[in-house]
């Protein structure tokens, strides 16, 4: 049996809670910001922005958010 050092989901038991880091408005990094499912089926995540926790929030594709060379 595979151990994990990470939790696993509490909405499908199938994936593990996995920790995500992004950087602040000033640059400075904020370890552990988001908490995601890794079972792309189930999608649970766990959130904290502007210290309130949002819980099962949609996930959208970075995708979106790329800008083109033309536009910058």
């Amino acid at each position: 049996m595979e151990q994990s050092s990470f939790p696993k989901c509490c909405k499908c038991a199938k994936g593990d809670l996995v920790p995500l880091s992004d950087f602040g408005s000033q640059g400075s990094s904020i370890h552990y910001k988001a908490w995601v499912c890794t079972n792309p089926d189930c999608g649970y995540n766990l959130k904290i922005r502007n210290g309130d926790v949002y819980i099962d929030e949609p996930i959208m594709s970075g995708a979106n958010n790329v800008r083109s060379r033309h536009n910058m």
